[in-house]
């Protein structure tokens, strides 16, 4: 499934990150933690160049601990890289995680004079991995617009925290086209891509299949199953006679059952669920 959708104010903010890039000195790349790879966006690899990367995995709280684990690992192999997991909705992180950034930089520009200098760094990321709530959380007031929908901030805006550190904001950003079969399902299973862009009942279809495969028995115990269907298509159409998404003739309506299981996977009543591993990506 290859995925085309570029809104012009994404084209707009690839420029801008492209002109201000010369100034930053470390990136905070937000990534979600449930698709690490994903999520991860190769424009903005270019863009960051050799610049030191902290790679801040959100909504860890709702992926896999063991997996997260392996992508923190697998991230840090490349130098200058430091992965944190995190949950920027969570109350009191936005502190801990000023502490975490500040502790980084210094390590990463031990040689700056943070009191005459401050760090600047910029924050990036795709649409809808939380870069608003992390920014409003940081900066202790509603400084960014939060939606659940991709594509809500649509300009760059900076703030100062304590510490020497200046936080520069952008707009989130996906790539012109996405070539990679499974990571456009996966973007689209997490929400990263509006809904009004993918075929739901596909990407449903293909979070089923992963399911059965992978968390077979989140998937028993959620909707209380006697036994694992054989396919995606069987645990819809089940979802759908359990949760009463039937059409006249007792039938049952797939889109609706679709969007139980997306919502209820993107909610955490599934359980902590990553859908790649290290391993997934490299072939293994």
């Amino acid at each position: 499934m290859a995925i085309q959708w570029y809104p012009g104010h994404m084209n707009k903010a690839r420029k801008k990150i492209k002109e201000s890039m010369p100034l930053i000195d470390i990136v905070i790349e937000v990534l979600d933690a449930r698709i690490p790879y994903s999520s991860e966006n190769p424009l903005l690899g270019e863009l960051r160049g050799k610049r030191p990367c902290i790679k801040l995995l959100n909504k860890s709280d709702l992926a896999d601990p063991a997996v997260t684990k392996d992508w923190q690992r697998y991230f840090e192999r490349e130098r200058g890289v430091k992965a944190i997991a995190i949950m920027a909705d969570k109350k009191g992180q936005a502190r801990q995680l000023t502490q975490k950034i500040s502790q980084v930089a210094r390590t990463l520009l031990r040689d700056r004079n943070f009191e005459l200098k401050p760090a600047r760094i910029m924050i990036v990321g795709i649409p809808n991995v939380g870069k608003s709530t992390l920014l409003n959380g940081l900066a202790g007031k509603v400084l960014a617009k939060v939606g659940n929908e991709p594509a809500v901030t649509k300009i760059q805006q900076a703030i100062r925290l304590a510490d020497g550190i200046s936080i520069y904001d952008t707009p989130g950003m996906l790539w012109p086209r996405i070539d990679n079969e499974d990571a456009g399902y996966r973007l689209a299973v997490t929400g990263a891509i509006k809904n009004t862009a993918i075929e739901f009942e596909d990407v449903a279809h293909y979070a089923a299949g992963f399911l059965l495969k992978h968390y077979p028995d989140l998937i028993i115990k959620r909707y209380k199953l006697k036994q694992l269907p054989i396919d995606g298509m069987s645990l819809l159409e089940e979802i759908g006679r359990r949760r009463g998404a039937l059409r006249a003739g007792g039938h049952v309506d797939l889109h609706n059952a679709s969007e139980v299981l997306l919502n209820e996977y993107r909610s955490g009543l599934l359980g902590r669920i990553s859908l790649e591993t290290p391993g997934m990506v490299k072939g293994e």
